[in-house]
């Protein structure tokens, strides 16, 4: 009877339901301010450099991230076939992140340096040429569309505001040498975006092309960096080092 009271009483149901809301919100929110970091600290994680930040802009905008996942679980048979569990601090600079919650297609976390820049490249062209039972749509435009890093350095800059330790000023890029090293602080130096771009994209050689800086280029880039950064040996505990 009292439960039928309230349900038809609506300044109680609202007053009650606002106080359930409040209360689980609580139990989420309070423990966070109790801990020192919500993200780990993690060896090796770093920003994108330009040319694999433009090629995560070219994933998201071709939808990759509607079929593949960026999150590995930590189960057996994800261990099994995908490594090491994804952390919370490899996607600190994501943004947005590429979690997602569907797999059409395996998860990518780790799937850097897993093939050549000429499988990429083919894969990308004609997926079934070397994957005959794959369902993944022909995305032979990427080869031949030249790259557009015009606005690199506004993509650096927006990301920035975000917390994303991309430097302009000299102290900045000593804090960047100091964190992560000299060779990953360059890459992180806004003024100089468009020479670091295209001296990696003509050292990588990623769509097997030097002639010619294609979008291609840039995702391959990015996805031969997923799953590179962490050295996992470091962070496997005794269960998941018996799968590996």
């Amino acid at each position: 009877m009292k439960h039928d009271n309230i349900e038809r009483n609506v300044g109680i149901l609202i007053i009650l339901t606002m106080l359930a809301i409040s209360a689980g919100g609580l139990v989420e929110i309070v423990p966070l301010f109790f801990i020192k970091e919500t993200v780990e600290k993690v060896d090796g994680v770093h920003p994108y450099s330009p040319l694999e930040l433009r090629g995560r802009d070219i994933y998201i905008r071709e939808g990759c991230y509607l079929c593949h996942s960026q999150m590995i679980r930590p189960f057996r048979d994800e261990a099994l076939r995908y490594g090491h569990y994804s952390l919370a601090a490899e996607s600190k600079y994501d943004h947005p992140f590429q979690w997602g919650s569907k797999r059409t297609g395996p998860d990518l976390a780790r799937v850097g340096g897993k093939y050549s820049n000429d499988w990429h490249t083919q894969h990308l062209t004609a997926p079934r040429s070397l994957v005959p039972q794959s369902v993944m749509p022909n995305y032979p435009w990427l080869v031949k569309t030249d790259l557009d890093y015009s606005d690199i350095q506004g993509r650096m800059k927006a990301l920035r505001t975000t917390g994303v330790p991309y430097s302009i000023s000299q102290a900045e890029y000593d804090k960047n040498v100091k964190e992560f090293g000299a060779d990953v602080a360059k890459n992180l130096h806004i003024p100089d975006a468009e020479k670091n771009l295209l001296a990696q994209a003509q050292a990588g050689n990623y769509d097997t092309n030097p002639e010619k800086l294609t979008e291609t280029d840039a995702l391959v880039a990015y996805l031969q960096l997923l799953g590179t950064m962490v050295d996992f040996r470091k962070y496997d505990d005794d269960y998941f080092a018996k799968f590996r």
